[in-house]
This record gives structure tokens, C-alpha cells and sequence, in this order.
């Protein structure tokens, strides 16, 4: 569906939650090696990527009927400057200036139109991280799944998806920097490890990087553990009643042999 220049909007599903672990060619191994990377140690960095659409009301027409913002951010709303130098979108051709550079966080852009379609945000990472770039496709979505959802000025459309970016064998200069950051996750190291002293730059400049306080943040969706051990949780009691009744239907129909109780580990 194709857009005036001024105009944008998205739109998308939340697919299953993944994990791009970040590859080298055997050329960029052997630079990496020769970088003193830390072999057989990972360190993974969520963000969440996505986009949040709101109807325009009484000020919506044809070309413009939305407003939408399409954005990075850390999992749990931390600064990811850290570990991301800029982020690019890539919006419809249709649109002024398509390709939307981003140098700082937030790693977001928002725009005004009436159509749905595929944004692609290309993830450039800091220089001791990696050296290309990590592209995430994302389908801009600006009305409800829900047939008969009346549309809302002050409740958005939103659609986001978790990812998790896997850096294997990272240089002893990114371990060193990002060790001690909430961004990202890093792995238990025996005791006796020892990390070489690395030169760290700009190690006290603070960071106002995070989307805690954003203005849309209070529509951002919840990825974290607990929420997630709740679904589970929810999940099995619905497969252990189906089970019970299917046990009952199974003797009320004269099965000789009814199921087993179930075990759910």
C-alpha cells in the first residue's frame, strides 16, 4: 500500500522470541583472534523492536490517518549505546527521505500516514562488538487484530517482538566495557579468570540513553521472566483441565483403559 511522501505507518506480529547469535567468516575469526577475543564466552544483549501506532481522531484523513513511532530499545528499557552506535529504517520508498538514520538513543522515528507496511531497522554495532551490521524486518501494523475494536486516540496499536543478539567470543576490549552494564547479559566466569586491563573510553560518562521515563513507555510490553513463567504457568493448568476432561470423556464412552495421569515437569 503505497503512501504520500509526508506520510508512515506500520505494523506487525509478535513472532517467537529468538536469539541472532552474531557469525564470523573464518576471515573476521582470525581478526577477531588476532583481537585477543575471549574464546568459548558469549555475551547476549535483549532489545525489543517494534512499533506503536495511535489514530489521529478528528484530525485523521486520507493520507494521514496515524501517527506512528517504530523503535530499538532494551529489554527492559536500558540505555543499549553500550553495545549499538546507530540504528537505520528503512521506510517505503514512497516516503521522503526513506532511509531514517538514527546516531543516538532512543533508536526511534516517528511519522504521520494511513497504510501498512514493512519496515527494515538495520542494527550498527560499536566497534569492539562487531563489525557489520544485524538487519530485523518489522510489518508496521496500525489497527487491532480484534474484529470489532473500536478505533482510539488515546489507546495504540502495538506490536513488538523480543530478540536476544548473541556476540560469541567477544575481544577482551567489549567484555571489559560492557561487563558491569544492564544491558546485557554475561556469563558466569570461573574465579580464577582474569581479565586483562583494557583502556576503557569514556568509562564515567553517563549514559541518559534508557526508556524508562518515555513518554510511550507505559504501552511497552512487559517481556520479563516473571511474566513469562506466568504464561507458562497458565499454559499448563489449561493442558492438565483438557487432559482431565478428555480422561472423563474417555471413560463416560467405556474406554477399558484410560489415560495415565499426566506428568508435567
Amino acid at each position: 500500500m503505497l503512501q504520500n511522501e509526508d506520510e508512515a505507518d506500520g505494523g506487525g506480529f509478535v513472532p517467537t522470541p529468538k536469539r541472532e547469535e552474531i557469525q564470523d567468516s573464518s576471515e573476521d575469526y582470525d581478526k577477531k583472534s588476532s583481537n585477543k577475543g575471549l574464546k568459548d564466552v558469549e555475551i547476549s544483549c535483549p532489545i525489543v523492536y517494534g512499533t506503536m501506532a495511535f489514530w489521529l481522531g478528528k484530525k485523521a484523513n486520507e493520507s494521514q490517518s496515524h501517527k506512528w513511532t517504530v523503535y530499538v530499545r532494551g529489554a527492559t528499557n536500558e540505555d543499549l549505546s553500550a553495545v549499538i552506535k546507530r540504528v537505520v529504517f528503512q521506510l517505503h520508498p514512497s516516503f521522503t527521505n526513506p532511509t531514517r538514520v538514527v546516531e543516538s538513543p532512543p533508536f526511534e522515528l516517528s511519522e504521520c500516514g494511513w497504510g501498512e507496511f514493512e519496515i527494515a531497522i538495520s542494527i550498527f554495532f560499536r566497534s569492539d562488538a562487531y563489525d557489520k551490521q544485524l538487519t530485523l524486518f518489522h510489518h508496521l501494523k496500525l489497527y487491532a487484530e480484534e474484529e470489532f475494536c473500536p478505533l482510539s486516540t488515546k489507546k495504540p496499536v502495538v506490536v513488538e517482538s523480543y530478540d536476544e543478539i548473541v556476540f560469541p567470543d567477544p575481544s577482551e576490549a567489549f567484555f571489559a566495557r560492557v561487563q558491569n552494564h544492564p544491558a546485557v547479559i554475561m556469563p558466569r566466569l570461573p574465579a580464577t579468570f582474569a581479565l586483562p586491563l583494557v583502556p576503557i573510553e569514556h568509562e564515567d560518562e553517563e549514559k541518559e540513553g534508557n526508556t524508562t521515563d518515555h513518554l510511550l513507555s507505559q504501552w511497552f510490553i512487559n517481556f520479563s521472566d516473571t511474566d513469562e513463567l506466568v504464561k507458562l504457568a497458565a499454559a499448563r493448568q489449561q493442558v492438565q483441565s483438557r487432559i482431565v476432561m478428555l480422561r472423563r470423556q474417555m471413560v463416560t464412552d467405556g474406554v477399558p483403559h484410560p489415560l495415565e495421569p499426566a506428568r508435567v515437569l
